[in-house]
């Protein structure tokens, strides 16, 4: 279990990130419930802020977890409010840092278990997969789903996304596989070179 946690800096160029530990980013589209994840991992209310407007967070915010590792959310992609010069601007941004950042040990992707991958998560998850990056995907909100049709929405994400190596459905009402995710995240950064 997280004991600490810490909101360090927020940047929009890697040579202002903080050093010093591995990183793991969270990336997933607008809404899809990055701020209320990380809250729950984290077990802090407001660590990250809940928007009420999708797509407000602009910037690779670093939270120090545990003294060990950052956690990197970054912004949410493919919200329709945005211009799409901005919507660019995230993703070269994304770009460039996937392509720079010397201590990313895993990519956490957040998909909506009820909506399923949309277009703009399946390209991301095609570009990060196309990199040799270590990626995990995490679908988000599972109790927005009766439990009847759970397993054959899971088996259509699984299905859609190639079968990914890591996978949780998860759920921020019930906390379901909560504890794999962090075991996951902790043996990624604990790996040794």
């Amino acid at each position: 279990m997280i004991k600490q946690a810490t909101y360090i800096k927020s940047v929009t160029d890697l040579k202002d990130e903080p050093e010093g530990f591995p990183q793991i980013l969270l990336i997933g589209r607008s809404n899809v419930g990055k701020s209320s994840f990380i809250n729950a991992l984290t077990n802090r209310k407001n660590l990250a802020r809940v928007s009420n407007t999708p797509g407000k967070t602009i910037t690779l915010n670093f939270y120090l977890i545990d003294q060990s590792f950052y956690l990197v959310d970054a912004p949410g992609y493919g919200y329709a409010r945005r211009s799409k010069s901005m919507q660019d601007q995230f993703i070269l941004m994304i770009q460039k840092y996937i392509k720079q950042a010397e201590h990313l040990k895993l990519i956490c992707i957040l998909v909506d278990f009820k909506v399923g991958p949309t277009d703009d998560d399946l390209f991301t998850y095609q570009f990060l997969v196309e990199q040799n990056l270590n990626v995990m995907v995490v679908a988000t909100k599972k109790d927005k789903v009766p439990k009847t049709h759970q397993f054959k929405q899971e088996q259509f994400i699984k299905k859609v996304m190639k079968n990914p190596i890591i996978f949780y459905a998860y759920s921020n009402v019930t906390k379901e596989n909560l504890d794999k995710i962090e075991n996951e995240m902790r043996n990624q950064v604990t790996v040794i070179e």
